[in-house]
């Protein structure tokens, strides 16, 4: 009988590996957050109402959730690198024709694509760093993504409301079509980590959804992105309702991201000093603090406190749940993280969604109230979770009682 064991991490990541590795989930952040600073501006020129143009944005990020699983599977079955030049290959053309749409149903159907393809780069970036760094040392370049990923957001959402402005939209989408068709060619250089062999196509899905741990992180993930990114949404609509332009407004929501940036090279030197529990409390600290504080003003004074605050806490709480989620499924890391995202995202679609209303009657105080409300029992169940985990991993048993698997990692 073949007997299969997890992938060995060996190595830290050499930095060309990381090089490219932060250009995918850049590139790919970057084509998720550019178009909403566009979207007024994108219905103007093609002559078609902003509730069709929305969709443009609804429909990527519905296929970008919704392919998180199909790209993990893939990526446990035939490799990480290979789904990586695969999913830009697609995503570059995809991203080139929204640059050519000459009306507002093609720019849905090509936004929708460019989700599809680039929903692949950050969950196979996460699974290759949980393949070849050991665990204990891994949030370090995880925090090192996360910086790559933040800095796409704030690129996205600081430049491209400049650039569709004074030159043309469309460049806006080529740029990103244009690096990930040079990053499909790149990635060849990229080594493919070791792997278990995966069995059937399906094999992963059975590993990772007989796991309680994972469900466990998945509903912590769930909730995660409902505070986190779903209330996110509505720092830039709250200084609008207040009379801030939205170039202003947009500038101080992409504060977020130079929050993030700045906390993860924090995250990192911690890494090894703060326990887990320590880095998830002190994200969730900085997250309550900081709709606490959007819940009493919102100034722009204000908001610039709350999104760098934000950012932080995304860095400290998000990085370190997401090293959390390399480490449940060896065996079937890329699924595993897939289906993370996929709870992520859940999460902060359904929280923006149950939110529009009170944003519609601009009533944000008490809508940042109750994302500060739900930021304690987020820390609450991520930080004992992640003890307890500890202890159970340590002690070799599920929370049942069952022998746990073994993590090589």
């Amino acid at each position: 009988m073949t007997t299969t064991t997890a992938p060995t991490p060996v190595a830290t990541l050499p930095a060309s590996s990381s090089r490219l590795l932060y250009a995918a989930g850049f590139v790919s952040n970057f084509d998720r957050f550019c178009i909403a600073p566009m979207l007024v501006l994108i219905g103007a020129r093609l002559g078609a109402p902003l509730p069709t143009v929305v969709l443009a944005a609804s429909g990527y990020y519905l296929a970008y959730g919704l392919m998180q699983p199909v790209w993990g599977a893939a990526s446990d079955r035939w490799g990480r690198v290979r789904v990586m030049r695969v999913s830009l290959t697609g995503a570059a053309l995809a991203a080139l024709a929204s640059a050519l749409a000459p009306d507002a149903p093609v720019l849905i159907g090509t936004r929708a694509l460019a989700g599809a393809f680039f929903a692949a780069s950050i969950a196979a970036s996460l699974t290759y760093v949980g393949d070849t760094v050991p665990a204990a040392v891994r949030q370090r370049p995880l925090s090192e993504l996360m910086t790559a990923f933040a800095l796409g957001t704030a690129v996205a959402t600081a430049v491209a409301g400049a650039l569709a402005h004074y030159l043309t939209w469309r460049l806006v989408f080529a740029l990103p079509g244009v690096l990930a068709a040079y990053l499909a060619v790149a990635l060849r250089r990229l080594p493919e980590p070791e792997r278990a062999p995966s069995g059937s196509l399906l094999a992963p899905f059975r590993v990772v959804l007989s796991s309680a741990w994972q469900w466990y992180v998945m509903a912590v993930a769930m909730l995660e992105g409902a505070v986190l990114l779903g209330f996110l949404t509505y720092l830039a609509p709250a200084l609008e309702a207040h009379g801030v332009p939205t170039a202003l407004a947009g500038a101080v929501a992409a504060l977020y991201g130079v929050g993030s940036m700045a906390a993860a090279q924090a995250v990192k030197r911690l890494v090894g000093r703060w326990s887990p529990v320590r880095l998830i409390t002190a994200g969730g600290v900085q997250t309550a603090a900081a709709y606490t504080l959007a819940g009493y003003r919102q100034s722009t004074g204000a908001l610039v406190v709350v999104a760098l605050l934000l950012g932080g806490g995304w860095s400290f709480l998000h990085s370190t749940v997401q090293s959390w989620a390399t480490a449940l499924s060896p065996t079937a890391r890329a699924t595993g993280v897939a289906m993370f995202g996929v709870a992520l995202y859940t999460g902060s679609a359904t929280a923006g969604i149950l939110a529009a209303p009170a944003a519609q009657a601009h009533a944000y105080r008490p809508l940042f109230w109750l994302a500060a409300l739900l930021t304690v029992p987020l820390t609450t169940a991520a930080a004992l979770g992640r003890a307890r985990h500890q202890r159970t991993s340590t002690a070799g048993e599920r929370p049942g009682g069952a022998p746990a698997p073994t993590d090589a990692s």
